[in-house]
């Protein structure tokens, strides 16, 4: 109990932080930043990468549209809060199956919540932008093969949404030519938002943003949303050595992961596949302005163009050693393992923090510290080797 208060006051206090700071916009006037100055030339000098900004792309066309781009997601915000932590006749859940997906893909929910968040968004850019296309989850693709696209998830991560945990987030990206040029992630229950936009460093809430990895492998914490996102064969087997190549595997935390990694605030990498082109656009300037790597698992850039050629694995790294090093595995042919992940083994066990993050271990070994559980990995060890 004495945890469960003590995450109840800190999660508390984060949101009335949050709540107090609000956000800082996108000044239309010169498209400025508020309070985004103070650290950029620094980041500016470190960052490995960013995105670029096309030769034909109008700079200041770029800077409204990232302005619009907050005026969606405010918007998607309002038709999603009222559902927050709502029951499943409210929530109005459905479940949308999709034939030659993975496990994890091929039944997934969809909420009310889902829905009006996009129909919103949608709206917004038929009446302001009727020339732009849509590519949307919910509600499919309109003018693809228009110069400027708008790519939209309402909620990345349902799973998450649907059973109260915070972890989910609003994707929004504009594409110029197929390429993502602008791209949000919008958390409305925590209060953050980042904003990658091409040729700026990345921002959380109008503050300019870094990644702070490590540079090998066997030092790494990544993150995948799930196993059964990986088709049995190569793909399972080339995330499984992933698995076994860094510190330490982590579960169950959607496009918050790749804002965890943008950020610096201790993820390294993110492997995942079988994405559809919502749920990694928005994404790719986030992670490029904040000096992270981004790309499926051959190096190849993810574009309009690209999808089919990516088939939605994603790999994003804090910095470009790491990138390399995953690369080499992930690019591999036709890999084999002789200790490929089997999820239905009873000696892996999968455990969940209530508010951040899932790990998943498989043995008491694979255990280590970390604040985001609250839970230190010795006492773990004591208590599993108890109740055995």
């Amino acid at each position: 109990m004495k945890i469960t208060a003590s995450v109840t006051i800190s999660l508390a206090t984060i949101l009335l932080r949050h709540v107090a700071e609000g956000f800082a916009y996108i000044d239309p006037s010169n498209g400025s930043i508020p309070g985004g100055n103070k650290k950029t030339e620094k980041i500016e000098n470190e960052m490995q990468q960013s995105a670029v900004l096309l030769p034909d792309c109008d700079p200041q066309l770029l800077k409204e549209h990232a302005q619009f781009a907050y005026e969606l997601a405010d918007a998607a915000r309002l038709e999603i809060l009222p559902y927050w932590r709502q029951s499943r006749h409210t929530l109005g859940q459905e479940i949308k199956v999709e034939k030659d997906r993975s496990v994890f893909q091929s039944a997934s929910p969809v909420t009310l919540a889902d829905r009006a968040a996009e129909r919103a968004m949608r709206e917004l850019i038929t009446e302001r932008y009727p020339q732009h296309g849509v590519y949307g989850e919910e509600y499919g693709v309109i003018r693809e093969d228009a110069d400027w696209v708008w790519v939209l998830d309402p909620i990345d991560g349902t799973r998450s949404f649907i059973t109260g945990k915070p972890l989910f987030g609003t994707l929004i990206a504009c594409l110029y030519k197929g390429t993502p040029v602008i791209g949000v992630i919008d958390q409305c229950i925590l209060n953050e938002r980042w904003l990658g936009l091409a040729g700026q460093v990345s921002t959380l809430n109008g503050e300019p943003i870094q990644t702070d990895g490590v540079v090998t492998l066997n030092e790494a914490e990544m993150y995948s949303t799930t196993p059964d996102m990986f088709q049995h064969g190569d793909e399972l087997n080339k995330f499984d050595a992933m698995r076994h190549a860094v510190k330490t595997p982590h579960y169950g935390a959607d496009c918050y992961a790749y804002a965890l990694v943008a950020s610096g605030f201790g993820a390294d990498i993110v492997v995942e596949a079988d994405l559809g082109l919502y749920d990694y656009c928005a994404l790719v300037p986030v992670l490029q302005g904040a000096g992270g790597s981004i790309s499926d698992w051959n190096g190849v850039e993810l574009t309009l163009q690209n999808h089919e050629i990516s088939k939605g694995r994603v790999l994003a790294c804090a910095n470009a050693k790491l990138h390399e090093q995953a690369l080499e595995i992930l690019s591999k042919p036709g890999l084999e393992s002789s200790d490929s992940l089997d999820v239905d083994d009873p000696s892996l066990t999968l455990l969940e923090d209530d508010i951040a993050s899932s790990t998943f271990i498989p043995s008491a070994q694979r255990l280590t510290p970390w604040v985001g559980g609250i839970i230190v990995g010795d006492i773990l060890e004591q208590i599993l080797h108890h109740g055995s």
